[in-house]
């Protein structure tokens, strides 16, 4: 079995185990990044540095495709992209609560089990690329915490 027949067959798996499909996923980035706009603690930080929310979504809905159903459609370098954000382990752990929220409200369980999987891996990877990027290492167990995000957390989350 070649690569390509092998990824086709985990794909099918995927789908019918979960009934994930593109227009699902469509559903979940728009309705997620709609909540993220609309809250206090993050969406300042999304309203900095993207001016043209119609490409970001294209975008994450291909990184969440090849995420969730490995058809590769996402070409991209996410470490790179979120490295340099005044974050700390707050801000993931809102996402993360975001994007479960969302994956619960537009998803069958099944498929929200499936994303949210994905998604704690994707935060924690994160979360430990920015702290790298601060220079810091947390402990096993440790959260990245950064006292200079503090400032943009003084809204709280909505």
């Amino acid at each position: 079995m070649t690569g390509a027949e092998r990824r086709a067959q985990i794909t099918a798996e995927i789908v019918a185990r979960t009934g994930i499909d593109e227009a699902m996923i469509e559903r979940l980035v728009h309705g997620f990044y709609e909540a993220v706009r609309a809250d206090a603690m993050l969406g300042p930080i999304f309203d900095e540095r993207i001016g043209d929310w119609d490409p970001h979504l294209e975008r994450m809905c291909a990184f969440w495709s090849s995420v969730a159903l490995m058809s590769g459609r996402y070409h991209g370098q996410p470490m790179e992209r979120h490295r340099s954000l005044p974050v700390d382990f707050r801000h993931f752990d809102r996402w993360l609560a975001l994007f479960e929220r969302a994956a619960r409200e537009f998803c069958p369980p099944a498929a929200a089990d499936h994303f949210v999987e994905r998604a704690v891996t994707i935060a924690r990877s994160l979360e430990l690329g920015v702290a790298s990027a601060n220079g810091v290492l947390p402990a096993s167990g440790e959260r990245y915490h950064d006292a200079t995000c503090d400032v943009s957390l003084a809204g709280g989350a909505a």
